[in-house]
């Protein structure tokens, strides 16, 4: 079996789902002897790539779409680079491309078949959906449009395709039916076994949401459930760790609710996962989700989780058993849902211990790793 090369425009570590799944699964691989290599725009000599990722922070200040053009064009240059220089041997390897431009770059320089690249479908519908969802690019603008062109055009020559949910398949099946001759596999996320710990740790607040701070994330209707609970006279706390455009707006928002003295915005937090186990259970309030990666890393510390019925959440935990679907358009509904839990402590220790034992069925990193090695090995040709 060829190594596995991790191919991808992000960082080798950051805060996204997208650099959790791919760094857990380097870290897994390595752990068992099996050859894995990360490559990175950061690969290229970063004399070369430093300055001109820089223009992008004044291309901000222009325009969305020259900054997002900027953004996809230079990253993919340089990973291609960079993926020259380790694929030029000719080595059977598996590229295990985390993006539609990672897999492009890698298909332009791969040297024979034998070198085969899968992609995992991270993204929610299409990358020009997302870019839009963050105000960059229009939706329906003739940018986006060459984004979903050029997505189609990729994924149809891929030796494989990795879903991390039954969603995401269909919804990709539905728009790219060119895909359909591609050999895939849905495996969902998946982290490590955090283990249980030894003592009780000091709770800081009833709930936590992680991710960046931006509209998909939807964190003001967090904001809103913690102000219904005000209203009702209870006083729900909550944590909120990121980072992101729509910070300033959220705590001012907190002010003008009346509950800023409940909610905690910790910005960045390295390894934010730790911060789980001080709290009764996980908040997660976004749009669109293909999957979800911070509910199985609540649920692994056996924190039930409060979640919209959206994208491929429903695939990640059972509503009345592991956690509850909470309606994102009524926040009085949705802190009544949550109450009923968390003011039970019989209910709260069911659920503790049936999101745990989801966890370690469903989502740990050793079951459901080496589903994932057997696939990507699957599409090498002999």
């Amino acid at each position: 079996m060829g190594e596995i090369v991790v191919a991808t425009i992000l960082r080798p570590s950051g805060t996204t789902g997208v650099q959790t799944h791919f760094s857990t699964f380097v870290r897994w691989l390595s752990a068992k002897a099996l050859p894995v290599t990360v490559i990175t725009p950061y690969n290229a000599p970063l004399w070369m790539v430093y300055p001109v990722f820089a223009v992008r922070r004044i291309l901000d200040l222009l325009s969305g779409l020259a900054s997002v053009w900027w953004y996809r064009y230079w990253h993919t240059v340089f990973l291609e680079f960079a993926l020259r220089r380790r694929l030029s041997a000719g080595n059977d390897c598996v590229v295990y491309a985390q993006c539609p431009l990672s897999a492009a770059a890698a298909l332009r320089v791969r040297r024979n078949a034998r070198q085969c690249v899968v992609l995992v479908v991270h993204f929610n519908v299409s990358q020009a959906d997302e870019w839009a969802g963050k105000g960059m690019i229009a939706m329906d603008g003739p940018y986006a449009t060459s984004i979903r062109r050029f997505e189609t055009a990729t994924l149809a020559r891929l030796d494989g395709l990795v879903f991390v949910s039954e969603f995401m398949r269909a919804v990709l099946m539905d728009r790219i039916p060119e895909i359909g001759s591609v050999p895939f596999a849905v495996v969902p996320n998946f982290v490590p076994d955090p283990g249980v710990p030894s003592e009780s740790p000091t709770i800081d607040a009833d709930l936590l949401i992680v991710g960046t701070l931006e509209p998909r994330k939807n964190q003001a209707f967090a904001l809103e459930i913690i102000a219904a609970a005000a209203r009702r006279g209870r006083k729900l706390s909550l944590t909120i760790a990121g980072d992101g455009p729509d910070r300033a707006d959220l705590e001012a928002m907190a002010v003008s609710r009346g509950v800023a003295d409940r909610v905690r915005f910790l910005g960045f937090v390295k390894d934010a996962a730790q911060l789980f186990s001080r709290h009764r259970a996980c908040l997660h309030v976004a749009h669109m989700e293909s999957f979800g990666i911070v509910l199985i890393e609540a649920m692994s510390r056996g924190l039930p989780v409060f979640a919209p019925a959206v994208g491929g959440i429903p695939e990640v935990f059972e509503s009345g058993v592991e956690g509850r679907s909470i309606p994102l358009g009524d926040a009085d509904v949705a802190v009544g849902l949550m109450l009923d839990w968390l003011e039970d402590e019989e209910v709260m220790l069911r659920v503790k211990a049936a999101a745990r034992s989801r966890f370690l069925e469903r989502f740990e990193a050793d079951r459901v790793a080496t589903e994932l090695v057997d696939f990507l090995h699957s599409t090498e040709r002999a």
